[in-house]
C-alpha cells in the first residue's frame, strides 16, 4: 500500500461536547418523567438511601459511562456513580461496572434512562470490536456511517471509537461524499466533481463506485477515496489493485452488507477502510442491570 494518498483529517475522531451530553440526557429523562414515577412515589419514602451495583450478563465492551454518570448528575447530583472499570475495557459477563449510592427515588427514577444508554452504546463498541478482530492483521480501517439514532450520532460515533473502530464524516458538513443520487441530480459524475471544486471549497472527497462502473473513466479523477458500494467480493481484489495505480492515488473504501461472517474475506482485498452501517443501527444492546444492595430500613 506504499505510494497512496494520505489525508490528515480522515478518518475523524468524534468527541462528545458537554452541552451536547446535558441536553441530550435531559431530553431522554424528560422522556420518561415529565409527570414524575408514580411506582416509586407511593412505595418509597423520601428519606430512604440506597446503594446498587451495575453488573454486565454479557461479555462485551463497555461503552457510554460517562453518560450513564450523567444521568444520575442531572437528576440528583447528590447521588454518587463509582465506575469500576475504564471506557472501552473488555469485560466478562458478571464483571460490576459501577456502583450508584444515594437517594432510592432518584436512584430508581433514572435506572431505566441511564441503562438504556449504557447498554446501548455498549452494544454498539462490541459489535464494532467484533468486526476489528475480525479483521486483524490486514490493516484495514472499520469505520462507522451516518445510519445512527437520530439525536444519538456523537455518542454512537464515540462507543464505535472505544471499541477500536474510526468514524467517517460525523455530519453532512465534513467531507464532500459524491454518490449515485448526487450524480444523477448533477447531470454526471464530472459535472458533480466540476461543481464541487477542490480548490474552490477545500472539502476532502469521496466518490462512490458502483458495480457496474468502468473503472477506466475514473482513473483521471482527482478524488481523496474511492468507496466500492456492494461490489461482489470476487471483483474487488482485482479492482483494488488497479486503483492503486492511478495517478491521484486514491484511498480505498469498501461498504454494502458488511457483516461479521464476511468482513475478513473483505479486508483480504486490501481497501484501506470498510464502513459498517449495522454497528450503529442494529447491533443488539449489551445486557446489563442495575440491582440494590441495600433494603430499606
Amino acid at each position: 500500500m506504499t505510494g497512496k494518498r494520505k489525508i490528515g483529517r480522515f478518518p475523524f475522531r468524534v468527541s462528545i461536547p458537554e452541552n451536547y451530553l446535558r441536553r441530550t440526557v435531559r431530553n431522554a429523562l424528560r422522556e420518561d418523567l415529565s409527570e414524575g414515577d408514580a411506582t416509586t412515589r407511593l412505595v418509597v419514602a423520601p428519606e430512604t438511601r440506597g446503594s446498587a451495583v451495575v453488573r454486565l450478563k454479557d461479555d462485551g465492551v463497555v461503552a457510554g459511562l460517562r453518560v450513564f454518570r450523567a444521568v444520575f448528575k442531572e437528576f440528583d447530583p447528590a447521588t454518587r456513580v463509582t465506575s469500576r472499570v475504564k471506557e472501552g475495557a473488555r469485560c466478562k459477563r458478571g464483571t460490576v461496572l459501577a456502583r450508584v449510592t444515594g437517594r432510592s427515588r432518584s436512584i430508581l427514577a433514572c435506572e431505566r434512562v441511564a441503562l438504556n444508554f449504557l447498554q446501548r452504546l455498549s452494544g454498539t463498541a462490541t459489535a464494532t470490536r467484533i468486526l476489528v478482530d475480525r479483521v486483524s492483521g490486514t490493516g484495514v480501517k472499520i469505520l462507522d456511517t451516518r445510519k445512527t439514532t437520530p439525536g444519538l450520532r456523537p455518542l454512537e460515533k464515540y462507543a464505535v471509537a472505544l471499541g477500536g473502530g474510526f468514524n467517517h464524516r460525523p455530519s453532512l458538513a465534513d467531507l464532500a461524499l459524491v454518490k449515485d443520487n448526487h450524480i444523477r441530480a448533477a447531470g454526471g459524475l464530472r459535472e458533480a466533481l466540476r461543481r464541487l471544486g477542490r480548490t474552490k471549497h477545500g472539502l476532502l472527497i469521496e466518490v462512490e463506485v458502483a458495480p457496474d462502473v468502468d473503472l477506466e473513466s475514473l482513473k483521471d479523477l482527482d478524488v481523496d477515496i474511492l468507496m466500492f458500494d456492494n461490489w461482489p467480493r470476487e471483483r474487488l481484489s482485482k479492482a483494488i489493485a488497479r486503483v492503486r495505480l492511478f495517478p491521484a492515488r486514491p484511498l480505498v473504501e469498501v461498504s454494502g452488507r458488511i457483516r461479521p461472517e464476511n468482513v475478513r474475506a473483505l479486508a483480504l482485498t486490501r481497501p484501506d477502510f470498510i464502513s459498517v452501517g449495522y454497528i450503529t443501527h442494529s447491533a443488539p444492546s449489551l445486557d446489563i442491570s442495575l440491582d440494590f444492595e441495600d433494603r430499606p430500613a
